[in-house]
């Protein structure tokens, strides 16, 4: 174990995209206006020194995806027909499905990491029409002939009764105003919303499948995965504690993800700890924090990360934070992470995500 009381790591080649090598710069110019100052100077070559971009990502996501770990192979499926309680009441499925309609990316994830054929989509953020590449080879064989259906917030109705998939799934969050359209196409299931409940959403699905078991089994793997990289994180590095940032265009603020977040689920699963000062507020996604409260981003690690907008508004924000004098201030490590498995995801896919990462910048057993 280090002496140290902050972990200490060797530098890794630079393997991500321009627009990452432009937030590199970013932070590490915050201080431009004194670059006549040797110190000034110096300050911003430590400063540039403290940000690590991790990974090989762009706004699509990873570039290369890894399938699933451990229990993958197909179980026993559940009796049909049955009835699945969601929350739109109970619906009944007749008939195992095999065409999947998966209206949220979130559930794109799910139904391919259960072995069910993804038929039709809604389009992923910053990927166009295409299923980002973190999903594997699970989607080249599970959704070669999968069609995109629109927009998340106005899915394409018609297509998707052209298309006639056997299964349609969402979140009430997401579709109530077209839950009885959507159930006129096929047996709908919505749960009530994503992010926080991603792991219940995996079961949910996984019933609707007839393939609760198996979603039990790759919950449990994934928990299990967690705490044995989480250990050797706090083994070999003295339990660093983290941040979890995310800039949002529109924003004024920057998010800080609490234990309650996607993220912070999968982070608190590993049994890493946030500083005891840090704001983690029950039954919260997360607080908004100005610039003038910069500092209590800090930590050991900061996983910072910016949703890709259209308009680029979320790294315009990003900039806005950078220039102020306290961002130089930050000791700890400034990490950019993929917005796509650490943010947007929201699903198991991005959960393993999330934990390859995490072994990958502190130097441990990816437990795979």
């Amino acid at each position: 174990m280090r002496s140290s009381s902050r972990p200490a790591f060797r530098r890794r080649p630079y393997r991500g995209t321009a627009t990452a090598l432009t937030l590199v710069a970013a932070f590490g110019l915050a201080a431009c206006g004194q670059t006549s100052d040797p110190a000034g100077g110096d300050a911003q070559g430590e400063q540039q020194q403290n940000v690590e971009t991790l990974g090989d990502f762009t706004e699509c996501g990873p570039r290369e995806g890894k399938s699933l770990p451990g229990t993958m192979s197909a179980q026993n499926v559940g009796d049909f027909p049955r009835q699945v309680r969601t929350a739109m009441g109970e619906t009944t499925i007749d008939k195992r499905p095999t065409q999947v309609a998966a209206l949220d990316s979130s559930y794109v994830d799910a139904a391919l990491a259960l072995g069910a054929n993804v038929t039709a989509y809604t389009r992923f953020p910053g990927c166009g029409d295409e299923i980002p590449p973190y999903l594997a080879g699970e989607a080249k064989r599970l959704a070669a002939d999968a069609e995109p259906v629109g927009e998340l917030d106005t899915p394409d109705l018609d297509k998707l009764h052209e298309i006639q998939p056997d299964l349609i799934v969402s979140a009430k969050v997401r579709h109530e105003k077209i839950y009885d359209q959507l159930s006129g196409i096929a047996p709908t299931v919505f749960s009530e919303t994503t992010g926080p409940t991603w792991k219940d959403n995996h079961l949910l699905i996984g019933e609707a499948l007839g393939k609760r078991e198996l979603a039990e089994a790759q919950i449990k793997n994934f928990e299990e995965r967690a705490r044995k990289v989480g250990d050797a994180i706090k083994r070999e590095h003295n339990d660093p504690t983290f941040s979890l940032v995310r800039f949002v265009g529109g924003e004024s603020t920057v998010r800080l993800y609490a234990s309650e977040s996607y993220p912070g689920i999968v982070l608190d699963d590993t049994g890493l700890s946030r500083p005891k000062d840090q704001p983690n507020p029950e039954g919260e996604l997360s607080t908004d924090i100005s610039q003038e409260n910069i500092l209590k981003l800090d930590a050991d690690t900061i996983f910072v990360s910016a949703f890709a907008d259209p308009e680029n508004q979320s790294e315009q924000v990003r900039g806005e934070f950078a220039q102020n004098p306290l961002w130089d201030k930050l000791t700890g490590k400034q990490v950019n992470v993929s917005d796509v498995s650490w943010g947007t995801a929201v699903s198991l896919y991005g959960a393993h995500a999330m934990l390859d990462d995490l072994a990958e910048y502190f130097e441990v057993d990816p437990a795979r």
